[in-house]
C-alpha cells in the first residue's frame, strides 16, 4: 500500500470572505473559480471517510486522519477517484451506515502550493481553509510557514477552529421532527395480538442516529418485551452506549409513557437531562426529561 499523502490545514471561521478574497487576490494567489461540493460521510472506527461529489468534477472517496486542535494540523489522507457515487455511496450507507452529510459552495485559490478555500457550508456559515500541500519527502517546516503567512495577513488569530465542518453539524441543535416520525413509523409495526396496545419508541444515538424499537408480546406473557426494550437493543447491536433524545408513542387518547422497568433501562443509557417526547396516536403530545419521568432513581454511578 502507497503512503499516504500529507498537508498542513488551518481552518478559520470568515465573518467577511470579500475581504479574505481580496486579501488573497493581493498576495498574488490565482482563482480558480467555484465549486459545488457534497461531502457523505460514513460511519467507521478510525479516522474518517467521506464521499466527495463536486461539480464542476467528478467524486472521490477520501479517507483521512487529523488531529483536533485550533491550529495549523498535519492531515494524512488518501484519496480514490470514483465512477459510480451514487452506487458507491448506496453500498457503503448500506455496509457502515452515514454519518453526516456537509454541502458548501467553495471558492479556490491556489498560492505558492497552497490551497485557499473560501466557503460557504450550508446550515453552519462562512469558513476559510488553507491546506499546505505537501511532497512525500517534506518535513512539513515549508508548508507550515507559508500557511503561518497566510494566517497571518488574513488575520485570523482568534477565529481558528479545532474540529470541522461535520463535527460542528453533528453538534448543531436539531428539530426532534426525525425522531418523532420514525417513532411513529415503527409503532405500526409492533406485534401486539394480546393487548392490542401498540407502541414505538426511537432513540437518538450522541452521533445524530437514529434507532428503533416496537412492543413485542408473547402468548407465554413474561416473555414478551416492551418498544424501549427493542430499540434499546437496536441502539446497542448499532455500536452506541449513549441515547440523547427519545420518542414513545402509543395508541390512546394520552401520551404513552414507559413502564418502570423501561425507566430503568434508559437510565442505563440515557442522562437524566435528556429529552423524552411523549404522545398518543390521537395527536396527544407532552415533553418531559428522563429524571422528571424518573425522580431519585438508581443508575450506574452508584456503583463506582
Amino acid at each position: 500500500m502507497s503512503a499516504p499523502r500529507r498537508n498542513v490545514e488551518l481552518k478559520a471561521t470568515d465573518p467577511d470572505p470579500e475581504r479574505s478574497l481580496e486579501i488573497c487576490l493581493g498576495l498574488g494567489a490565482e482563482d480558480h473559480g467555484v465549486l459545488v461540493q457534497r461531502d457523505t460521510y460514513f460511519r467507521v472506527r478510525d479516522g474518517r471517510l467521506k464521499l466527495r461529489e463536486e461539480t464542476p468534477g467528478g467524486a472521490a472517496l477520501i479517507q483521512y486522519h487529523r488531529a483536533d486542535a485550533a491550529e495549523a494540523r498535519e492531515s494524512r489522507y488518501r484519496i480514490a477517484p470514483v465512477q459510480d457515487a451514487t452506487a458507491l455511496r448506496e453500498a457503503l450507507d448500506a455496509a457502515l451506515g452515514t454519518l453526516v452529510v456537509v454541502d458548501k459552495e467553495r471558492r479556490l485559490l491556489l498560492w505558492e502550493g497552497v490551497r485557499i478555500h473560501l466557503d460557504r457550508v450550508h446550515g453552519l456559515g462562512s469558513f476559510l481553509e488553507l491546506e499546505g500541500v505537501a511532497p512525500a519527502d517534506s518535513d512539513l517546516a515549508a508548508e507550515r510557514g507559508k500557511v503561518a503567512r497566510l494566517s497571518e495577513a488574513l488575520g485570523l488569530e482568534g477565529q481558528v477552529l479545532e474540529d470541522s465542518y461535520s463535527d460542528r453539524l453533528l453538534s448543531a441543535p436539531r428539530s426532534s421532527d426525525d425522531l418523532i416520525a420514525a417513532a411513529r413509523d415503527v409503532r405500526g409495526r409492533a406485534y401486539a395480538p394480546y393487548s392490542n396496545f401498540h407502541v414505538g419508541v426511537a432513540l437518538r444515538a450522541e452521533d445524530g442516529s437514529i434507532h428503533t424499537g416496537a412492543n413485542v408480546e408473547n402468548a407465554s406473557y413474561p416473555q414478551g418485551h416492551c418498544a424501549e426494550t427493542s430499540a434499546i437493543g437496536a441502539l446497542i447491536a448499532a455500536g452506541h452506549h449513549r441515547i440523547a433524545e427519545a420518542a414513545v408513542i402509543g395508541d390512546g387518547d394520552e401520551p404513552c409513557v414507559p413502564c418502570g422497568g423501561c425507566r430503568q433501562r434508559l437510565r442505563e443509557f440515557m442522562p437524566l437531562d435528556a429529552t423524552v417526547h411523549l404522545m398518543a396516536a390521537g395527536g396527544a403530545y407532552d415533553v418531559t426529561t428522563l429524571g422528571e419521568l424518573f425522580p431519585r432513581s438508581f443508575g450506574p454511578e452508584f456503583l463506582g
